[in-house]
Parts: structure tokens; C-alpha cells; sequence
């Protein structure tokens, strides 16, 4: 039976990130484009979900879009 030698590289050290590296990001521009997104977590109850899925899969749509439509709706555009 033959042992396989498996080398391994050195432990990561907490260096800083390079002077060039946060320059650039302090620098940087924003993209112009879509407005940024933010997560919105909801708990629904499992039929409602299973209504949902169902009838955005038959519309081939996705369900963050469905609500997010509905939420315009209600809501208006920011």
C-alpha cells in the first residue's frame, strides 16, 4: 500500500489590504443603474406559498417579482 503526500500551503496572516487596493475603492464611482436592492424577509403561511409558487409558475414569473410588483402597487415608486 502507497501513502499519498499532500503538501500543505501556510496559514493565512491578517495582513492589510494593499494602500493601492483602498484607494481604488474610495475613489471608485458608482455604476449608474438600477437603483440598489434591499432583502425584505416575510413569513407566509406554507398554502399561501404553494398558491403563490403555483400561479407564478403558470405565468412563468418569478414570486419576488409578482410581490414586488403588488408592493409598488400599494406602496407607489419611491
Amino acid at each position: 500500500m502507497s501513502t499519498k503526500k499532500i503538501s500543505i500551503g501556510t496559514k493565512p496572516t491578517a495582513k492589510p489590504a494593499p494602500a493601492a487596493a483602498d484607494a481604488w475603492v474610495e475613489s471608485r464611482v458608482p455604476a449608474e443603474g438600477p437603483e440598489p436592492m434591499k432583502r425584505l424577509t416575510i413569513d407566509v403561511p406554507e398554502s399561501l406559498h404553494r398558491s403563490i409558487k403555483a400561479q407564478c409558475a403558470m405565468r412563468g414569473t418569478k414570486i419576488a417579482d409578482e410581490v414586488r410588483e403588488l408592493l409598488l402597487q400599494k406602496y407607489g415608486q419611491a
